[in-house]
Order: C-alpha cells, then sequence, then structure tokens
C-alpha cells in the first residue's frame, strides 16, 4: 500500500471495493456488507464514511486512500498487517497520523505489525525489532532501543542519510577552480 492511488481499482467506488473484500470473509446480505464496511471506514477514521463509501478513488485524497486500503485490510481480520512503505506518498502530518492510526489499530485488535521502510528512524519510533536487509538478505537484527548503536555500514548509512539539526554533517571541500578546466 505504497500509493493507494494504485492499489484501488479506479473506476469502482469505494463501497464496492470494500464489499468484494468483506464478501470473500463472509458472504451475507448487501446492506450488512454495507455496514460492516461502513464500521472498517470509521475504525480508521474517516471523518464520513458514508460519503467515502460512495466515492471513486480519484475523489479521495491520499491520506484518505490510505485509510481505505488499511479498512480493507482489517476486512480480512488479520493478525499480522505488512506495511510496505506506508506513508511515502503522503505529506509528513498526514503520515504521522497514519503511522499512529496504525499503532492504535494493532494494539486494539491484538495484531502483529510488519513495518518495512527505508526510513529507520520511523522504524525505530513504531518498532520492537529491527531487521535491516539489502538485497533480499538479512544484514543485522536487533531491538528498536539498540539501533543507534549499529556498527554495521549499511545500516549506519540509513541512519546517517537523514539530516538532523543535532548532528550537523561536515560541509564538503568546494571545487577549486584551475585554469586547466577552463582550456
Amino acid at each position: 500500500m505504497q500509493d493507494p492511488r494504485y492499489s484501488l481499482n479506479p473506476v469502482q467506488t469505494v463501497g464496492v471495493q470494500m464489499s468484494e473484500a468483506l464478501m470473500r470473509i463472509e458472504p451475507t446480505h448487501p446492506a450488512a456488507l454495507r455496514e460492516a464496511g461502513l464500521a472498517l471506514l470509521e475504525a480508521v477514521k474517516l471523518r464520513d464514511p458514508q460519503r467515502v463509501w460512495d466515492a471513486r478513488p480519484h475523489e479521495l485524497s491520499g491520506g484518505m486512500g490510505q485509510r481505505v486500503m488499511i479498512a480493507m485490510m482489517l476486512a480480512m481480520r488479520p493478525d499480522v498487517l505488512i506495511a510496505d512503505e506506508p506513508t511515502s506518498a503522503l505529506d509528513v502530518t498526514v503520515a504521522g497520523e497514519i503511522l499512529d492510526l496504525l499503532d492504535d489499530l494493532v494494539r486494539a485488535r491484538g495484531m502483529s505489525l510488519i513495518l518495512i521502510s527505508h526510513d529507520l528512524r520511523l522504524v525505530q519510533g513504531f518498532c520492537d525489532r529491527v531487521l535491516v536487509m539489502y538485497a533480499g538478505r538479512i544484514l543485522e537484527t536487533c531491538s528498536a532501543d539498540s539501533l543507534e548503536r549499529s556498527a554495521h555500514p549499511y545500516t549506519r548509512g540509513l541512519l546517517d542519510c537523514v539530516p538532523s539539526l543535532d548532528r550537523p554533517r561536515p560541509m564538503l571541500p568546494t571545487l577549486q577552480r584551475e585554469d586547466s578546466w577552463l582550456a
């Protein structure tokens, strides 16, 4: 669910798509599907679930689309929720809301969360354990609390690539123009 615009069918309403997901779990009457779907849309804190139910994906903001995708996943009643870069297409404020929502849902429903992200600072704030992977291989496993002490060069690179006001980077040497370059 990196970008819900590519996960939702653009020609069907949210309600039709959610009904399909709900029918896989418990085939029932359309009115019951609607009621269950609206409850899921409320669970992901959408302000006007009825409007969203009747909307097509292009009528939703990125954050609303992401919440719809989360609601559809919850319809399957998972024990484990896998979130692959769930905030990559969202602005910082909405991204924080989505992460808080995921955290609340995981706790309330007793699910586990696998959060896949290149942003190790984000992972560190939301996860208990961290696996650092490269090219499909696990390079390092540690607790989120000990991630800062990692010595693996790839992990250090991921941690150090995010700018920080607390850790200013040294200035790179400036290139000097030489006359020979002009020739």
